[in-house]
């Protein structure tokens, strides 16, 4: 997709921690700058794999505020606001545009369970009104996980409503069907469709979606570089390859800290398996496991990743 705000190659950035649990914005910073340089276009952070719902209102915004100050180009980074608290939704959307971020990600409001869609768009309503113009929403469809679907119908009825505002829809739902019938529902009226699953970022270009906004890209975005920069040919499909062989290395044991257990034996900073409860860190033996996986999908070392002293 042409003129995408966030086309391409998104990771879902991990967020650093200190062993106190707070976040380590220099270690956050420097990955973040790392990712930009091997392969990414832009930096969904604070998401599902940055542990933002572990993470309170203040803390939040200061760690937005510490990766701008360290030199992370806001404009490349969408950072995710959604919470089941329409104020807190709000304040933190209105931080994120007042920091220069050109769009935000939004999980529906979770915590009530089958809301109607006309409730999801009296809610989403609100946000617009109270937020105002100047900054992009995208929605985040994540059903496994909120257990709140955004429908196609409300997708129409949102983009109906309010030209302009609702840009597009990360899509971590694994339903390459939900993604395609979004593509050729709402593309043509600018609506970006990211996939949140490596293994459809080959496939989802090709059929007019803007890109891809993944975990797993902390570690394989050098190949999903060149997925996006080639599109087709031997080069993108072997490519596309190791995106698909290195999502199922991650996948082996929990994701978020199976990643943090990559970066950390990459860079041989310990500092990276810190995590936060109710999340732990892998296993010894978990960590012998996914360390095997990445490296028998060929993928280690990590292009560009140098190893560097423990903080």
């Amino acid at each position: 997709m042409k003129d995408a705000l966030y086309g391409g190659i998104n990771a879902a950035v991990l967020t650093a921690m200190n062993p106190d649990l707070s976040p380590n914005l220099d270690r956050m910073a420097a990955h973040a700058k790392w990712l930009l340089a091997n392969g990414c276009n832009g930096l969904g952070i604070l998401g599902t794999t940055g542990e933002a719902n572990s993470f309170g209102l203040h803390e939040r915004m200061a760690i937005l505020e510490g990766l701008i100050a360290r030199g992370v180009p806001a404009a490349a980074m969408m950072p995710g606001t959604g919470c089941a608290s329409l104020t807190d939704t709000v304040e933190l959307t209105r931080h994120a545009r007042a920091q220069g971020c050109r769009g935000v990600l939004l999980l529906p409001p979770f915590y009530y369970k089958n809301p109607s869609d006309d409730g999801l768009f009296a809610y989403f309503a609100q946000v617009v009104e109270h937020v105002g113009p100047g900054i992009a929403l995208y929605l985040y469809h994540f059903p496994q996980q909120s257990a709140v679907p955004f429908s196609l119908s409300l997708i129409g009825r949102l983009l109906d409503a309010f030209p302009g505002v609702f840009k597009g829809v990360k899509d971590s739902s694994g339903d390459y069907a939900n993604m395609k019938a979004m593509i050729d529902a709402f593309a043509a009226r600018g609506f970006e469709v990211y996939s949140g699953s490596d293994e459809f970022v080959q496939r989802i270009l090709a059929d007019g979606g803007a890109g891809c906004i993944t975990a797993a890209s902390n570690a394989n975005s050098h190949w999903g570089g060149i997925v996006y920069a080639k599109r087709t040919g031997p080069e993108a499909d072997a490519a596309q390859a190791m995106l698909t062989a290195t999502r199922k290395a991650a996948t082996s044991v929990p994701l978020i800290p199976g990643l943090r257990e990559i970066i950390a034996r990459s860079t041989g900073d310990d500092g990276w398996r810190t995590i936060r409860p109710p999340h732990l860190p892998l296993s010894p033996a978990e960590g012998d496991k996914v360390w095997a996986a990445w490296q028998a999908a060929g993928a280690l070392p990590l292009p560009g990743m140098m190893k560097q002293a423990a903080e």
